[in-house]
């Protein structure tokens, strides 16, 4: 069973099961699925071990993510013979740790924006370091700055939990038959009909202005952005197509929050319990509610 193979803010596995209560009755009449928000893809992997579709969509505004999912998909043992190297390689002690890690960021960072002109090769080495920093930094982050450089510093892991090789070959027969876009949400109106099913996991709204997690891409996903999604959510409704979307919920710290609550009136929203922490001074702490926003029973 393929997994996540990036460690993704905000990932949804801890709410597949509420996730999978939630689907539409009729899924397995849906002929496509399309996930607008891939991130760590873990519903999209849920799904494609669980459900069959003719079609499956994926897409992500964040070119590192796409290179990724696509070189992944193609040439994952170049990914796996690559990684394997910058694994064997890396010290066990954390003072010389800290040195392999922000050589291998600098280098990262150095080819920012040279996606397009990447060799095959190249493309499988820096999808091994995309995955190898991942594992290595800071809470598993992924976060760019507005130059789109990698700007996380390096955990304290022992023993780094790196994907195995035979989870990232599952990975790439799994997204065999999935069309991979680096696009931005709308597009993918092009690919939905009345028979689709489409699962919207945007960034989510800050909680608070301490909480604002910046960023997976080059830009932010603010609150017109939110506005913008729900127009487009209310649009696609009109097509006939399954739609279920996740977000955080401001009740969580302003009860007289009705942001979402007003952007998606007319759709249902269920509130379920998340498994994650506030921990900015004053906030709620432990387990909090996230919004499951769907158009159908």
């Amino acid at each position: 069973m393929a997994r996540p193979f990036l460690k993704w803010a905000g990932g949804k596995r801890q709410l597949m099961k509420e996730i999978e209560a939630r689907l539409p009755s009729d899924i397995e009449e849906c002929k496509s699925y399309i996930e607008p928000f891939v991130g760590g893809g873990a519903v999209l992997f849920h799904l494609l071990e669980t459900r069959t579709f003719e079609e499956v969509h994926i897409s992500d505004v964040n070119p590192e993510l796409i290179l990724c999912y696509r070189t992944l998909k193609s040439d994952a043992e170049s990914v796996i013979k690559h990684l394997s190297k910058l694994i064997e390689s890396y010290p066990s002690e954390q003072d010389k740790r800290k040195e392999s890690y922000y050589t291998i960021r600098q280098d990262w960072n150095s080819n920012v924006d040279k996606i397009p002109s990447l060799s095959k090769t190249q493309r499988a080495k820096r999808t091994a370091k995309t995955l190898f920093l991942n594992k290595t930094c800071f809470n598993g982050l992924f976060r760019v700055n507005s130059k789109g450089e990698f700007n996380v510093p390096i955990g304290s892991y022992v023993n780094p939990s790196f994907p195995s090789s035979e989870s990232l070959l599952e990975v790439q027969s799994t997204l065999q038959g999935v069309t991979i876009h680096e696009a931005p949400f709308e597009e993918c109106e092009n690919w939905i009909d009345g028979t689709s099913f489409v699962y919207f996991d945007p960034p989510y709204r800050p909680l608070s202005a301490t909480s604002h997690f910046v960023s997976y891409s080059k830009g932010d996903f603010n609150d017109e952005d939110q506005k913008r999604l729900a127009k487009f959510f209310r649009t696609l409704d009109k097509t006939g197509a399954k739609l279920l979307l996740s977000n955080s919920d401001p009740k969580n710290t302003n009860p007289n929050d009705e942001f979402f609550d007003n952007l998606y009136s007319k759709f249902t929203i269920d509130r379920v319990s998340a498994n994650r922490a506030i921990n900015s001074k004053g906030l709620k702490r432990g387990p909090i509610n996230e919004l499951l926003i769907r158009n159908y029973p």
